[in-house]
């Protein structure tokens, strides 16, 4: 079995994935693929961590970062989108990299919009965007039931949530924001489920033909899903400063 493709010819003429074919990789090789995703994504996780906390601890950091924002999180948006699209053509170093540059810019973003709530808020938002991450994550790892029907689904609604949010940010109305929030919770929540089934069943690696760029792939994923929740459940049950 070769280390680049675990699957070695095991896609169809049709392109089906190993979810869609109901074909699941032995236990081993299932957990190898989410450990190494996890592994990447709590590593892009700390960076962001650590970049925020500098930028908290830098007033001067914020005040520059605020008028300029909205470019930051549609450039952020084009980073993480060029870097998928792109993945398959480029070296699974040359990706991580830039994962690690996409973390590290969220780090400005999270640091600012951070600022603006009270400590206690954002222990808790954490916390509990953990707990639902982590359930999620373990209900996609163990449920025999497929979840690829899904995708399509939660496609749309993240489209539509994008397109929510954009025009709420000429509206300005909070009652919209929080239910553009609530629905965002559970958007990316199911979204992790899906995510760790289709990174259990080998789907990444099948269809890119490398478990290293699979990893990453992964791993921006289930980044992405998780600063989401957080960040929409601290505007749920977050205190303004």
């Amino acid at each position: 079995m070769s280390m680049n493709n675990p699957f070695g010819n095991a896609n169809s003429p049709s392109g089906a994935l190993p979810s869609q074919l109901g074909v699941r990789p032995t236990a081993e090789l299932a957990t190898r693929f989410l450990s190494q995703s996890f592994g990447w994504m709590f590593a892009g996780l700390l960076l962001t961590a650590g970049v925020a906390a500098v930028v908290q601890a830098q007033p001067d950091i914020i005040r520059a970062i605020r008028p300029y924002w909205i470019f930051l999180i549609f450039g952020q948006l084009g980073l993480s989108v060029a870097i998928q699209g792109l993945l398959p053509r480029m070296s699974a170093t040359l990706g991580l990299a830039l994962f690690f540059i996409f973390a590290a810019t969220m780090g400005l973003t999270v640091g600012v919009i951070v600022s603006l709530y009270k400590v206690s808020s954002v222990i808790t938002a954490f916390l509990a965007a953990s707990a639902m991450f982590g359930a999620a994550a373990v209900y996609g790892a163990t449920t025999k039931r497929s979840l690829t029907g899904l995708g399509g689904f939660l496609f749309m609604g993240m489209i539509g949530l994008l397109v929510a949010s954009v025009v709420n940010l000429f509206l300005s109305s909070s009652p919209i924001g929080w239910i553009i929030s609530l629905i965002g919770v559970i958007i990316f929540t199911v979204y992790t489920a899906y995510d760790v089934q289709r990174i259990s069943y080998g789907d990444y690696a099948a269809s890119l033909g490398s478990v290293e760029k699979a990893s990453i792939l992964g791993a921006i994923h289930l980044y992405i899903n998780f600063v989401n929740i957080f960040l929409f459940l601290l505007r749920l049950m977050g205190s303004r400063r």
